[in-house]
């Protein structure tokens, strides 16, 4: 399997908060995953220790055969480029333009200096170019972020985290501040880029609806537990166990 979570648990404020409990699952290469469940479940918690912001207190996660969970320093970075992020509230820097949005992506691969100075230079720009055109905003390189509607600076995000070619794309609700209309529209833009570069995506859902439309699986959080594992087309009654009331909220 090209990501494999095994008993992931996750403890906050000295241990007396449990966000994640002894989750596990794997994902293929090249699925369209979403993680449902209630608010609390530990679904935000999940996508931290994926992309590495965050350590699990046991179990492991193997991305492409090397645990990312122990890694450390340079060889962390490594696995680093190969993720990308999409946030639900974009994290993006509002007073620059969209293209410096993209191109902050490269910052890691960059000696201090030339990053400092954003001495980028003409392939890294030609990139970030391409990636907004591929997300419908060409015309919308050199316009502040601030300027931007919610979707457009959705779709600057998503062309950011593509930036440095990951295998691997986590959104962490990555509509939920969006309206249905445009919303939908994202994620027919994400499900087509997923196919056509092969990328792997794990996303997080509060909206069933879209989890069922785009994914391949659903993968249901209750508690910080894992409950459910199967098809995206599943009844409405398998996932009762998803979505029931849990003894106790995680962050």
């Amino acid at each position: 399997m090209f990501l494999e979570v095994e008993g992931v648990s996750k403890s906050y404020d000295n241990g007396r908060v449990r966000a994640l409990d002894g989750a596990g699952f794997a994902v293929a290469e090249g699925q369209f995953v979403s993680v449902i469940g209630p608010s609390g479940a530990g679904k935000t918690t999940l996508v931290r220790i994926l992309n590495g912001s965050e350590q699990c207190d046991a179990g492991s996660v193997v991305l492409a055969g090397q645990r990312l969970d122990q890694a450390r320093g340079r060889a962390k970075r490594s696995m680093q480029k190969r993720l990308g992020t999409i946030y639900q509230d974009f994290a993006l820097v509002e007073n620059v333009s969209a293209l410096a949005n993209v191109l902050t992506a490269a910052v890691p691969d960059m000696g201090f200096f030339p990053a400092a100075l954003g001495l980028f230079g003409p392939d890294r720009r030609d990139r970030a170019r391409r990636l907004l055109d591929r997300v419908g905003l060409a015309d919308k390189a050199d316009t502040p972020v601030q300027d931007l509607s919610g979707g457009q600076k959705q779709r600057v995000a998503i062309a950011r985290a593509l930036m440095r070619s990951p295998a691997l794309l986590l959104a962490d609700e990555p509509v939920a501040s969006l309206d249905p209309v445009t919303g939908r529209q994202i994620l027919e833009l994400l499900k087509d880029i997923q196919r056509a570069e092969g990328l792997t995506v794990v996303m997080n859902s509060h909206n069933l609806d879209f989890a069922r439309a785009f994914s391949d699986r659903l993968i249901g959080l209750n508690a910080g537990r894992v409950v459910y594992d199967g098809a995206a087309d599943t009844p409405d009654e398998a996932l009762t166990a998803v979505y029931a009331a849990a003894p106790e909220a995680a962050p």
